[in-house]
């Protein structure tokens, strides 16, 4: 993960948390696709990363959620982390928004 830029790296690091977070505390979900940016740029800033626009794929179905991300200096472990997971993304949108199947 130290071969990535800090961007991709910070970004990477927190799509995994969120994806583990969902996993462990959503009976029946088994993210395996985050996509920060799929309703909007996430805003990044030193070591930081709020995507309030993102989407996670579970069993075949997109959701919307929104996280917040702060991780150490070198990007590989996470300090503070908040989320909030949405409804389900209707498939007409999925094209739109980068969410594949």
């Amino acid at each position: 993960m130290l071969e990535l830029a800090p961007e991709a790296r910070l970004e990477q690091r927190c799509n995994a948390k969120a994806m583990g977070a969902v996993a462990r505390e959503h009976k029946g979900f088994h993210p395996d696709e985050l996509v920060a940016y799929a309703y909007g740029d996430p805003t990044v800033g030193d070591n930081e990363i709020d995507a309030p626009g993102a989407a996670v794929r579970s069993k075949g179905q997109w959701f919307h959620i929104a996280y917040h991300c702060r991780t150490t200096a070198d990007g590989l472990e996470v300090e503070a982390f908040r989320y909030t997971l949405g409804d389900v993304i209707p498939r007409a949108e999925w094209d739109a928004h980068a969410l594949v199947e």
